[in-house]
């Protein structure tokens, strides 16, 4: 697979607010978790990186929230994402916002949260859009603004495709805040513009069973019908 480019640690954010209309972005994220959150059950919920400890998940149901990430102040655990310290399937959900986007290898991190999800588990993951308004006119933009590079372009597609290789369903992919610059209206629906919104979010199941069945080449041959013994004769007698 094609590599990516990794970001330099110094480009990662601790906050929101070091991204450029980054308290916006966590707003408008918060709104769109709110639908997701009544659906999720179960005993822990993982909130990776720092901009996920950030957000606000009171809306879940599930008690006990750990906010994991290298460093930060909202942390209960100091650990590295490539190394969760957690027991293989022991995680019933995990909120990944935008902790994609500045990952040193995002295909490494989905296999270690793979590995410590528990079946049927959810996945929460936001990232940029990259052909969102704001993206386009940073690449059009001279002077850029450092907090908003230095991070993957992590596309719909290749989520999906890494999700896949994984056997996780994706249950929905949606873009939306087409306005970075002002704050999202609660309650909004979604806009026309809304394929040109700043932010994705991406919500998928781990399934125990593949989700395209491989099924063995079986040969069904119908049984013949055998003719019964004597029931010539017998009808022979009978005319």
């Amino acid at each position: 697979m094609k590599s990516i480019n990794t970001p330099s640690k110094s480009q990662i954010p601790s906050s929101w607010a070091e991204i450029a209309w980054g308290e916006y972005y966590r707003a408008a994220l918060e709104q769109q978790l709110e639908l997701w959150w009544p659906k999720l059950f179960g005993f822990h919920l993982l909130k990776l990186g720092n901009l996920s400890a950030e957000l606000n998940t009171q809306g879940c149901p599930i008690l006990h929230q750990m906010n994991v990430d290298v460093a930060g102040n909202k942390l209960h655990l100091c650990a590295d994402s490539l190394r969760l310290p957690f027991a293989e399937k022991s995680i019933d959900a995990c909120l990944l916002a935008h902790t994609l986007c500045y990952s040193h290898d995002p295909q490494l991190l989905l296999q270690q949260l793979d590995r410590v999800m528990i079946n049927d588990g959810w996945l929460l993951i936001s990232t940029f859009n990259p052909i969102s308004l704001a993206a386009i006119s940073q690449r059009l933009s001279i002077q850029q603004d450092k907090s908003c590079t230095g991070y993957h372009r992590v596309t719909q597609r290749a989520l999906r495709h890494w999700l896949k290789q994984l056997n996780y369903q994706v249950m929905a992919q949606q873009c939306f805040h087409p306005k970075p610059w002002r704050a999202a209206i609660a309650g909004s629906g979604v806009s026309g513009l809304s394929i040109f919104g700043c932010l994705n979010l991406t919500v998928a199941r781990k399934r125990m069973l593949p989700l395209t069945p491989v099924f063995g080449k079986v040969l069904s041959k119908k049984t013949p019908l055998g003719r019964a013994v004597g029931v010539n004769q017998r009808c022979e007698h009978e005319l």
